[in-house]
């Protein structure tokens, strides 16, 4: 059996493959899911840990129907998936005499939906996780550790969620399509070739077991998901329910806390749908109560004072500026798909329509794309993506005093890579015996995010600081240590050559070889090693 798990910052979707009636189907597991009105069965991104020294913990709809999301308990969390691989900057809560990072959170949770999976069907033959853009491969590394959690799953796949998305809409097998993804922790955009079927012997997508190759052969005639252009920022309807609890608090008093969250997005949810909205709020310490009361004018003018709509400006133009370089403009663009639920906003839902005509834009399935459209990686569907991120090596800035990153490979880089990058290195001091090399993943050459602690909410925010905010790969310890020189290196010749690629699934490769001894020293060893 098939399935998919789109992992939300806000909420998350497991579906599955019917192989009887060959269509996608949404599952509700008992105890996590939620469904409200029309919306398809959702399960909560919240944990509650009971006891965190044995990993008790109550997940997904549980907590809110217990109310343990209400108080303002360091044993709760939310959006933590924004937390996960990013450099926190403030405490993080110990619980139980455990100290509990972002990562364990996710894991617990992630944990919590994959039992209830297994228990609602025993053996799961293939599982696809989908993953943001944006992300850095320390979140690709942890989600697939995550997965070893599932011995008996055989394969594990990742998909980005903007691709998934266009796949999900179920529209013809051509055409060239712009997705916005748009959720509770990230904005995503991703523009999407499906192209008609053919025969194939490649792999389709990229598959992990465990951190290992494994190459899958198809003789089905896979229609082709071709990504031309992608984007993405730390954006969603998180920061905007802060936006909004801070100016009540500014307005009208309102304590910061779960609970007023809580109400403020509930208030946003509300001027979805209509015109004005109001929530009472009760301090049951003070004794006191409010009335939150909001239109969508003064909604949209608190979206403005946060240059909300210059932010979507950016990642537009940053995938609009790609697609031209490949002699594409937006009328080639056969349909723009808004998929989580900030892209329903009806101000987000303006912006669009000041680049793409009305008839183009589609909103039917903001919850459930990304997950069904998954499961289309088993059902023949073979992707070609390009890397999001530059790879480089660091070296010392004598000018700026300070290390700087020269990049080997470039963003934009189709993978797998048909031909490897060279480069050459000799010693630095006499009689050298070894050499290091500190490999990174860089991000944007605009800024950065920072992830911190604001009271006990967490924040993220961009920092326009010019820099290039890099992930290093190799670190720590004696990873970054890629030749043994034997004999010692002398400085002024030559001493080794490496040779980067990288792979079907996204990992970099290095080879290393000996000049002077004409010998193997690594021979196509990942950089990123996934356990």
């Amino acid at each position: 059996m098939v399935y998919a798990i789109d992992f939300g910052t806000s909420n998350t979707v497991v579906g599955r493959w019917n192989a009887a009636t060959q269509q996608p189907e949404t599952l509700a597991l008992a105890g996590l899911s939620q469904q409200l009105g029309n919306n398809p069965p959702l399960i909560p991104s919240l944990v509650y840990v009971e006891d965190g020294s044995r990993g008790e913990v109550v997940a997904g709809q549980a907590v809110r129907d217990r109310g343990l999301d209400l108080g303002s308990d360091s044993r709760f969390f939310r959006n933590f998936k924004r937390g996960i691989g990013a450099d926190i900057q403030g405490f993080l809560p110990e619980l139980d005499g455990r100290i509990v990072t972002f990562e364990q959170a996710g894991q617990w949770f992630l944990s919590r939906v994959l039992q209830q999976l297994q228990a609602y069907e025993p053996e799961i033959n293939s599982l696809v996780f989908t993953v943001p853009v944006d992300s850095f491969e320390a979140y690709r590394h942890w989600l697939t550790q995550v997965c070893q959690l599932l011995p008996a799953v055989q394969q594990v796949r990742m998909l980005d969620e903007p691709t998934a998305a266009a796949l999900g809409y179920g529209l013809a097998n051509q055409g060239t399509l712009l997705v916005i993804d748009f959720g509770g922790g990230t904005l995503d955009l991703s523009l999407v070739r499906l192209e008609g079927g053919r025969q194939s012997q490649k792999p389709v997508g990229f598959l992990l077991k465990w951190g290992k190759k494994v190459l899958e052969e198809s003789a089905q005639r896979p229609k082709l998901a071709r990504v031309l252009a992608k984007a993405g920022q730390n954006l969603g309807g998180a920061d905007l329910d802060h936006w909004l609890v801070d100016y009540f608090a500014q307005t009208q008093g309102l304590t910061t806390s779960p609970l007023t969250l809580r109400l403020a997005e509930r208030l946003k949810v509300h001027l979805s749908q209509h015109t004005d909205a109001s929530e009472v709020y009760f301090n049951d310490e003070t004794l006191e109560s409010y009335e939150l009361r909001l239109d969508r004018d003064g909604f949209e003018e608190i979206l403005r004072q946060h240059q909300f709509f210059e932010r979507l400006d950016t990642s537009m133009t940053q995938v609009l500026q790609q697609a031209q370089r490949q002699g594409l403009t937006p009328a080639d663009i056969d349909a723009v798909l808004l998929v989580g639920g900030t892209a329903q906003i009806p101000a987000v839902k303006a912006w669009v329509e000041q680049y793409f005509p009305v008839e183009k834009i589609r909103s039917e399935k903001p919850f459930e794309a990304i997950a069904h459209g998954a499961l289309q990686l088993n059902q023949g569907v073979e992707i070609k993506d390009f890397l999001y991120h530059s790879y480089g090596i660091r070296y010392w800035d004598r000018r700026n005093n300070c290390h700087g990153w020269h990049p080997l490979i470039k963003q934009g880089q189709p993978y797998p890579m048909l031909e490897p990058v060279e480069l050459v290195l000799g010693a630095s001091v006499e009689n050298q015996p070894s050499l290091e090399l500190v490999i990174g993943e860089l991000g944007s050459e605009t800024g950065s995010t920072e992830v911190y602690f604001d009271g006990d909410r967490l924040v993220t925010r961009t920092l326009s600081n010019g820099q290039i905010a890099v992930k290093p790969l190799n670190d720590q310890g004696d990873a970054r240590t890629i030749a043994q020189l034997t004999p010692p290196g002398y400085p002024g010749n030559d001493r080794i050559k490496i040779l980067f690629r990288v792979d079907e699934s996204r990992f970099l490769r290095i080879t290393v070889e000996d000049l002077l001894t004409l010998r193997t020293l690594l021979e196509d060893c990942p950089v990123v090693q996934l356990s």
